[in-house]
C-alpha cells in the first residue's frame, strides 16, 4: 500500500463487506507512506498504535500517541496522521460504518445514546493512553476485536458488533466529560471546503482569492487562518498535495513524468523535477523505479 486511499481528502473508500461495514487495517509509517494527509470521513475510526510513536491531529488539535495508545475519532472529525523525522510508527485502523449499530427502529438507545454520541453531542475523551480512567477495559476489548477478526468464529460478526456497543456504552457511561472541548464549527467547515476545493481542482491554476472566495472570506483573512490551522501556507500545503498526487500517478500510471507534472498542475517540468525530489529526497524516475 504504497499510496493509500488516505491520500484523497475526503476519504470516499466503503470499508469492510456491504453486509457488514467493519474493516481492519494495519499501516506502517514511513513503509506504507510517509504521512496520512488531514482528510474526513462518514465512518467511525479508532487508531490503535502497536510500535512505536507519532502525532493524530484531531479537529486542528494535535495528540502525541506512542506504542498502546489509541485515538477515537467521530465521523465527519478532520484528522491526519504523521511521525517525527519519518521515523517507524506501526498502527491498527478500525473503522466502520455508524450503520452497522444504528437501528432502523429509533429505539431510546438509538435517540438517546447513538445519535449524539455519533453526532458529537456527547463529549468523551480522544486520546487514551496507559494511567487514563478505563484505558485497561477499553483497550482489552481491542485485543479482542483483533483476535475475533484472526479467528473468525461461526458469528463472529455478532461478537464484533458486541464489542463496538460496549466501547461506546464504556465511553458514554464511564468517561464522558463534564463539558465540551471548544470547538469552532465554522473554522472546520470553512477548512473542510477548502481540502475539498483542492482536491477537486488541484490539476487546476488555484488563486487566493478563488479559494478564499470559496470558503466565503477575505483572501488575507484566509491565508491567515489557512497557515493557523494547517501549520503551512496555503500556496506550500496546494503544492505539497500536487506532489503527493503525482507519486500515486508515478506508481499507478504509465505516463511519462512530464505528462504527470501537468496533470498535476506543474507547468514548468524542471521545477516539478526540483519540488519532486526536495519532498522525496529522490528524482521522480528514480521513485517509479523503486
Amino acid at each position: 500500500m504504497l499510496i493509500p486511499e488516505y491520500e484523497n481528502y475526503q476519504e470516499g473508500k466503503k470499508h469492510g463487506r456491504k453486509s457488514f461495514p467493519f474493516d481492519t487495517y494495519l499501516c506502517t509509517i514511513p513503509q506504507d507512506f510517509q504521512s496520512v494527509p488531514i482528510h474526513w470521513h462518514e465512518e467511525m475510526e479508532i487508531v490503535y498504535i502497536k510500535k512505536g510513536n507519532g502525532t493524530i491531529s484531531v479537529n486542528l488539535t494535535d495528540y502525541e500517541v506512542s506504542a498502546g495508545s489509541f485515538v477515537i475519532i467521530l465521523p465527519g472529525q478532520l484528522h491526519s496522521i504523521s511521525t517525527q523525522n519519518l521515523t517507524r510508527m506501526e498502527y491498527e485502523n478500525i473503522i466502520f460504518s455508524t450503520d452497522l449499530l444504528q437501528s432502523k427502529l429509533f429505539d431510546i438507545s438509538e435517540t438517546e445514546f447513538l445519535m449524539p454520541f455519533f453526532a458529537g453531542n456527547i463529549s468523551v475523551p480522544i486520546h487514551f493512553y496507559k494511567g487514563v480512567p478505563h484505558y485497561e477495559e477499553l483497550i482489552a476489548i481491542l485485543d479482542n476485536c483483533d483476535r475475533i477478526g484472526t479467528e473468525k468464529p461461526e458469528g463472529s460478526e455478532l461478537l464484533i458488533k458486541a464489542q463496538l456497543l460496549t466501547i461506546i456504552f464504556i465511553l458514554i457511561n464511564k468517561c464522558k466529560l463534564s463539558s465540551s472541548p471548544i470547538v469552532q464549527p465554522k473554522k472546520l467547515d470553512r477548512m473542510k471546503t477548502a481540502l475539498k476545493y483542492i482536491e477537486l481542482h488541484y490539476n487546476e491554476k488555484i488563486t487566493i482569492d478563488e479559494i478564499a472566495k470559496e470558503t466565503g472570506c477575505a483572501p488575507s483573512y484566509f491565508m491567515k487562518t489557512f497557515k493557523q490551522n494547517l501549520g503551512v501556507p496555503f500556496i506550500e500545503y496546494l503544492n505539497d498535495y500536487r506532489l503527493i498526487m503525482s507519486a500515486r500517478l508515478l506508481t499507478e500510471t504509465s505516463k511519462s513524468i512530464m505528462e504527470i507534472s501537468y496533470l498535476v498542475g506543474y507547468e514548468n517540468l524542471s521545477y516539478f523535477n526540483r519540488s519532486f525530489k526536495k519532498k522525496y529526497k529522490i528524482s521522480p524516475g528514480k521513485f517509479r523505479k523503486q
